[in-house]
């Protein structure tokens, strides 16, 4: 069954327990879990990555099976799903377990997408397109925000703050939340403040995700993969932070193995590693080899290769090289 992302007051979480969340709008997608199942789910709430259930199935179906006592009811929601998970999903239609909600999220799926197909002409499954937003919505989204704020606020900061969010709402969100910390106790803000507020937080996610990455950090790395919207210009600028990353512990490794302790490498590296990196640097070392980080050097060249020969599958790749590579490492 169909429903338009306007359409959604529509659903009913009692009547369909199987949803499929497609499109490259993150921001609303979570806004509509939000408003629609963490409600009533928001203590049984579980992700996957389509990866983790191919390669899991077996453990994955018991999981859903099982029951407990303090669990009435689980959510479970499933990403960057391709038609690769159809036939498990199918299954899983077919055993009618109750008390689940599976929510599967996916980028942008053509129409011949046999997941798609699936969804779309099921009866007990829903199937919501999340298309970018238009300019208009996100600019009705800037003007209500300030409204509530009582600030006046001109076209052409609604225009900047429209063109930073590049058509998802959970950019805008992001960019308006700064706003809210900076305008505490302020009653105006210039256009200048707006510019440096929202110098865009990818950067900081893209330092994140890699130094969580290579600190082992398994989980972490999954959640920022999972909540950031990268585009294919920042799948590019990920494998180049991660090069650079991965030179830099294949030098302090280097100098650990000729006979340096890890604080010597450390204070002594040029450029300076700051003080608060410090701590995630030695997770680092910890976790990784002299030969492994050489490796890893190598094959992060071939993926910035890849990503820019297949730009339109650029995120997937990413998340399975991310997801795939060895980063708990010994000897």
């Amino acid at each position: 069954m169909i429903i338009k992302s306007f359409e959604l007051n529509k659903i009913d979480v009692k009547s369909s327990n199987f949803y499929l969340f497609y499109g490259e709008n993150e921001g609303f997608k979570n806004e509509a879990i939000e408003k629609i199942f963490k409600i009533n789910i928001s203590k049984n709430t579980y992700k996957y990555e389509e990866k983790e259930i191919l390669d899991n199935f077996e453990s994955f179906f018991e999981s859903i099976q099982s029951k407990s006592f303090f669990e009435k009811e689980k959510l479970i929601i499933i990403s960057r799903v391709s038609d690769k998970i159809k036939n498990i999903i199918e299954e899983i239609i077919e055993k009618n377990i109750e008390d689940i909600k599976i929510i599967l999220n996916s980028g942008i799926l053509e129409k011949k997408s046999k997941l798609r197909s699936l969804f779309e002409k099921n009866k007990n499954t829903i199937c919501v397109p999340f298309y970018a937003d238009s300019n208009q919505t996100l600019s009705k989204i800037i003007s209500n925000f300030f409204k509530e704020k009582k600030i006046i606020i001109s076209q052409e900061k609604v225009n900047l703050l429209t063109d930073r969010c590049r058509g998802d709402r959970k950019n805008l969100r992001n960019e308006l939340d700064k706003i809210d910390s900076f305008l505490k106790n302020k009653k105006n803000i210039n256009i200048d403040q707006i510019m440096k507020l929202t110098n865009l937080a990818e950067n900081y996610n893209v330092s994140e995700l890699i130094d969580s990455y290579l600190s082992a950090n398994f989980k972490k790395t999954i959640n920022i993969l999972n909540e950031n919207n990268f585009s294919i210009e920042d799948c590019i600028l990920i494998t180049r932070t991660l090069l650079i990353k991965s030179k830099r512990l294949y030098k302090l490794l280097q100098e650990i193995n000729n006979n340096k302790s890890i604080e010597e490498a450390i204070s002594s590296f040029n450029p300076p590693i700051f003080w608060k990196d410090k701590e995630t640097v030695k997770q680092q070392i910890k976790n990784w080899s002299l030969n492994k980080a050489e490796n890893l050097i190598y094959k992060t060249n071939e993926l910035e290769l890849l990503i820019k020969k297949n730009s339109n599958n650029s995120i997937n790749i990413l998340s399975d090289f991310i997801i795939n590579q060895p980063n708990r490492i010994s000897n």
